[in-house]
């Protein structure tokens, strides 16, 4: 077994993930981020972003994410693109194991930032029209549909929140679901259901999303009749719920009935040592700028308790204020 051990490792390489590592690198923690094979999160799969400040023209998300990592990796931070297969948060040092290495890697505090997916129908056209047309967040990209018919699939409070968003912006929005009762609670279905944008087709299902180059309609079928029909639109919004990425630590740490990471003190989570940022324990917001304010809030956290537990640097210490402002970055974030 390495006889290394970090101050912090973090797991995932989101908004969150990366600028917990920007925050504990910047104050001279040894920070090690273990990126997973799909760096970046979500992000990577956004064309542009236009509600992040600071960039008043919009960015592509992966660029975003590019200067993410490269501001966190200028600060110190170890960024390894590997994926965490197996944690053991039983014992410190906690151990994370990587695929294909027997040895574990060993950190005095974990942050998990390793985000949550939107639930998407499975058809190969919306994977293929992932960022053309095709979204699982109205807040995100509701503003890129002014004018605009759109098609919302689901029948939970979500795709009530995000129909109701949506037309906000669309000149109509058609709410999809495949059965003729809801899921969604009274009050935000009747909300949905006053819009005089929003229409409804229930009974039904989506067969597959049309267009080539950006989404120009959808194959839609009655599960009773069998009937076969193409509704027109040019934006199409998944919106059946998100799941957690947060199997790797069942067991480890307290979730809730939907696999959400509890955060109990602040950002930490039911085992001291082990802190949470960003979608693995947001449930509401959901956006890239919450998920990096939580991943700061997260390595101040770490940062704070690793000073507790006497396995920190004092951020009072000058040498700490030294090597920050040797690395370009002044004093270091308290």
């Amino acid at each position: 077994m390495t006889d290394r051990v970090y101050d912090v490792a973090v797991i995932g390489s989101g908004p969150a993930g990366y600028t917990a590592a920007l925050y504990a690198a910047r104050a001279n923690l040894d920070v090690v981020v273990f990126q997973g094979f799909e760096m970046g999160g979500q992000l990577m799969l956004t064309s542009d972003v236009e509600n992040y400040p600071g960039f008043e023209d919009g960015i592509m998300g992966p660029d975003m994410m590019d200067k993410f990592e490269a501001q966190a990796a200028r600060f110190g931070a170890e960024m390894r693109p590997d994926n965490v297969e197996r944690v053991d948060f039983s014992e410190r040092p906690f151990r994370l194991w990587v695929e294909d290495e027997d040895e574990p890697t060993l950190a005095r505090a974990v942050i998990v930032a390793t985000g949550a997916k939107a639930k998407w129908l499975g058809l190969e056209s919306e994977q293929r029209l992932m960022g053309r047309g095709v979204s699982g967040c109205a807040t995100c990209d509701g503003f890129f549909f002014k004018d605009k018919r759109v098609a919302v699939v689901g029948g939970g409070d979500t795709a009530m929140e995000e129909a109701n968003f949506l037309a906000k912006y669309a000149s109509e929005v058609v709410l999809i679901h495949r059965r003729d009762q809801f899921r969604a609670s009274k009050i935000m279905l009747e909300r949905a259901r006053k819009n005089p944008k929003i229409s409804f087709l229930t009974d039904t299902v989506v067969e597959e999303v049309l267009g080539a180059d950006s989404v120009e309609g959808a194959r839609i079928r009655n599960v009773k009749t069998g009937e076969e029909q193409t509704l027109e639109v040019e934006g199409f919004f998944t919106a059946i719920g998100h799941e957690p990425a947060t199997k790797l630590f069942s067991g480890q740490v307290e979730m809730d009935d939907g696999g959400y990471i509890l955060q109990n003190k602040h950002t930490m989570t039911s085992v001291p040592g082990v802190f949470a940022a960003g979608d693995v324990s947001d449930k509401r917001y959901r956006q890239a700028v919450t998920a990096a304010g939580d991943g700061c809030m997260a390595a101040i956290d770490a940062e704070r308790w690793l000073e507790e537990q006497g396995e920190a640097e004092d951020a009072e210490d000058p040498a700490v204020w030294t090597a920050a402002a040797d690395r370009g970055g002044g004093a270091p974030a308290l």
